[in-house]
């Protein structure tokens, strides 16, 4: 199964952002932290190469601590440096444009040799939908400037934000790329809410997901429903009687696979990372 979600505004705005590009002098890339790779689009990396970057880990308190902490010292370099935040519970404006003043340093530093006193910082915000970007821009502004919500495809055009004074950003609908080669990547988007879950079997996704939480966040279930059975259809027939999703004699199930897989995306079971460094060896 092929899995695509790439809808026509997209394509519009990878244009778009390809022209603006020339007016910014960095890029604040959002991932999900609890998927850094999947949530990087090949064609940001593409379009923004050459531009100095910040990449902001949102969702902290949705990821493994330990799991972070890796992806920020594996995804930072010379030319990128690398945050995670609770978007909405740190001093987000704070630390960002301060994170953006040292992104930016070295290009301050040579306009300094020259005589170039330094101005405010135009950044390029970006992302796949549904990481943050809109809530980042409000936080950074203190007012609610940008429209957000819980699912992909809110953001629909390019906006600039007065939103500090050292600091401009301009807001750009969340790009995903036109076809999904590695199909983990898909599952990754679809379970994190980067992609509409409409688009997948949700059968397929629930078993998958709770494959991978058994594996790998096993307490996480127990505690959270109290039964943590290792056959999948077993711990789902369990939890549509515990919850009382029945009709007649027959467990609703399709009501039980979105119900655990709402509970996994909104980080009910508690903090959880769906990547991890040691998967690129």
């Amino acid at each position: 199964m092929t899995l695509q979600w790439f809808p026509g505004h997209m394509t519009r705005a990878r244009r778009e952002m390809q022209a603006k590009l020339t007016m910014v002098d960095m890029v604040i890339e959002c991932r999900d932290s609890r998927i850094p790779l999947s949530s990087q689009n090949p064609l940001l990396v593409e379009l923004a190469q050459d531009k100095p970057k910040l990449i902001i880990l949102t969702k902290k308190d949705m990821s493994d601590p330990k799991v972070t902490e890796q992806w920020m010292k594996k995804l930072s370099n010379e030319n990128t440096h690398v945050i995670s935040l609770d978007l909405l519970k740190e001093d987000t404006r704070s630390l960002v444009v301060q994170a953006c003043l040292q992104v930016m340093k070295p290009k301050f530093d040579r306009w300094k040799a020259r005589g170039i006193l330094p101005r405010k910082i135009k950044a390029m915000v970006v992302g796949i939908p549904n990481v943050g970007k809109s809530t980042l821009i409000n936080q950074l502004a203190k007012k609610k400037i940008m429209v957000t919500a819980d699912r992909p495809g809110v953001t629909m055009s390019l906006k600039w934000a007065n939103v500090h004074p050292q600091l401009d950003v301009l807001d750009t609908p969340g790009v995903l790329w036109p076809k999904f080669e590695d199909q983990q990547v898909a599952f990754n988007l679809a379970i994190s809410g980067s992609i509409a879950e409409k688009v997948l079997p949700i059968d397929e996704l629930a078993f998958r997901v709770f494959t991978f939480v058994y594996q790998h966040y096993a307490s996480l279930i127990l505690k959270t429903y109290g039964h943590c059975e290792e056959d999948s259809t077993k711990f789902f027939l369990a939890l549509g009687q515990q919850r009382h999703l029945v009709k007649g004699d027959e467990i609703r199930l399709e009501e039980v696979y979105a119900l655990f897989l709402r509970d996994v995306k909104q980080g009910t079971l508690g903090p959880m990372s769906f990547e991890y460094v040691e998967d690129l060896a």
